[in-house]
């Protein structure tokens, strides 16, 4: 019976933490792959596949490879990587000074505010085909990703800077720092977790775009390309092995994002106070 206590949930220990997050994510996967496998056995959807199917679609896939283009998984995971890479560090170069100067400073904000807030709601798949038209398959789907990426990053930026508390601001002019020291040693650090949200929720955005981008680029290649051939075929189980394939890509960028935002907001003493914009 001493050991009872031993069983007790402890939300300061790191390990009762992490066991809590492991069994939840593993209740919550079990009952997802329950619901889908009850749902292709008894809702007589002919072109829903079953988790196994699915399942040997993807193990099939990892070990041939696509027999019909001779293209290995890895080919495929690489292709769409470095389209997403592309896009996402151009809107990453773009859309943090972009958001820092416009919630900074108040004209920029009021004049840039009605076309940020005209072209944000626009699907990025709208402009595959201009894009590629425009400047073709290598750099088309890369700025599909770049759009999709940055209204929600400039949004978190720009909202970041004006959260930043009014007495900060004072108190440095105050110590006599010029408006160049006030933006470069409150505003930037200030607002550093919110950037860091803003990349979450653009990385996870960005691997939305993928199959947007691929659509088109069919010399591209890339998951997204693979998953509308795959659909073309009928082949419905490789289509649910391929966006699980996207899904986990996206779960470890966007994992990785997640730890170093609540890492930096930890470090500056800092979170972000609402949730995140899109």
């Amino acid at each position: 019976m001493a050991s009872l206590p031993l069983l007790r949930y402890d939300e300061n220990r790191r390990a009762h933490r992490f066991a809590r997050t492991v069994a939840t994510y593993a209740l919550s996967v079990s009952l997802f792959l329950l619901m889908w496998e009850l749902t292709a056995l008894y809702a007589n959807l002919s072109l829903l596949p079953s988790p196994v199917e699915t399942l040997e679609a993807l193990v099939k896939l990892w070990t041939q490879g696509d027999l019909m283009t001779g293209l290995s998984l890895g080919d495929y995971v690489r292709s769409s990587l470095a389209t997403f890479v592309k896009g996402f560090l151009l809107a990453l170069a773009v859309t943090v000074p972009l958001g820092l100067l416009v919630g900074y400073f108040r004209f920029l904000r009021e004049l840039t505010n009605p076309l940020i807030e005209m072209m944000r709601p626009v699907a990025p798949i709208v402009w595959a085909p201009f894009f590629l038209v425009m400047f073709g398959y290598q750099v088309g789907p890369m700025l599909v990703v770049f759009v999709g990426v940055f209204f929600p990053m400039v949004t978190n930026v720009m909202f970041g800077v004006m959260k930043v508390e009014p007495e900060w601001l004072d108190a440095a002019k105050t110590l006599g720092a010029s408006d160049t020291q006030v933006f470069l040693k409150v505003i930037v650090p200030a607002s550093l977790p919110y950037v860091m949200n803003g990349v979450r929720i653009g990385l996870g955005i960005g691997w939305m775009c993928i199959v947007a981008a691929e659509f088109y680029a069919s010399p591209v290649g890339g998951i997204g390309f693979l998953l509308t051939q795959y659909a073309d075929m009928g082949y419905w189980s490789g289509v649910f092995a391929a966006v699980f394939v996207i899904g986990v890509l996206g779960i470890l960028t966007v994992g990785t994002a997640g730890r170093l935002h609540a890492l930096l907001s930890r470090r500056m003493g800092m979170e972000a106070e609402s949730g995140p914009r899109r």
